[in-house]
């Protein structure tokens, strides 16, 4: 029986939107109206697609592009806590559910020697294409009203513990960590042993608290911990392991 760490990326594991910090990357680090405008309610992916086919339509390279990723920091005390989990592998699984895309975790989690602590990534697609531009697309479709098009992190954490489950692995305890109202579906899908770690400030935190002492349709059986740094859910993991 192994404990999973369930993180978002954004906020979480990086102290910053990954997907606004790569606008560093442009010459005078802003996006023209037209683009930025752009956004609707819902569609962050879509709206992502258009600023990485403008950063390309400047001739920015991905390879300039990867070194201001690189520059992003993480979250306090979060580089000690994913160092333990990779040390610990064979009592932690660790996944990343985020709302950015597989390029950029990728990059930063590689330039910060981490990734041997992350088993798998699920988030949007991002490759190279033909014209060298990056290109972003969903990471699949749902059927859930409460997330974004693009991602519904309840839906992906199903899955995978299904599939780890037909595979023989079960999860004595699961950890999620997050900021955002994204990350509040799957807090559904844990159990009361289980521990959602929203963090201090943000909307997470927020949300689950309106939630509390409320008789409604949306299930919430988790221990409820707030965490600010890494050091804080380093220190529930560890308690966990020890009990």
């Amino acid at each position: 029986m192994k404990i999973l760490m369930v993180f978002d990326f954004d906020h979480t594991v990086v102290d910053a939107n990954s997907d606004t910090w790569v606008v560093r990357c442009l010459p005078d680090k802003t996006l023209p109206g037209s683009v930025e405008n752009s956004y609707r309610k819902g569609y962050w992916t879509e709206y992502m697609g258009r600023v990485m086919n403008y950063i390309g339509e400047q001739k920015v390279s991905p390879d300039r592009v990867r070194s201001v990723m690189e520059t992003i920091p993480f979250t306090a005390g979060m580089t000690d806590l994913l160092t333990f989990i990779a040390e610990n592998k064979s009592v932690i699984d660790c996944i990343v559910i985020s709302d950015s895309n597989t390029l950029f975790i990728e990059w930063i989690l590689h330039a910060a020697g981490l990734q041997a602590a992350v088993d798998k990534v699920f988030t949007n697609p991002a490759k190279l294409n033909e014209l060298g531009h990056i290109e972003v697309q969903c990471y699949h479709s749902h059927d859930c009203n409460r997330c974004p098009v693009n991602l519904c992190k309840k839906k992906v954490l199903e899955l995978y513990l299904s599939e780890q489950s037909d595979v023989g692995v079960e999860y004595e305890q699961i950890f999620y960590a997050g900021d955002g109202g994204n990350d509040l579906c799957p807090t559904s899908r844990l159990r009361g042993r289980d521990v959602v770690m929203p963090r201090k400030g943000y909307t997470l935190e927020k949300l689950l608290a309106k939630l509390e002492g409320q008789e409604g349709n949306f299930p919430l059986r988790a221990k409820n911990i707030a965490w600010s740094s890494g050091t804080d859910i380093l220190r529930e993991l560890k308690a966990s392991m020890q009990s």
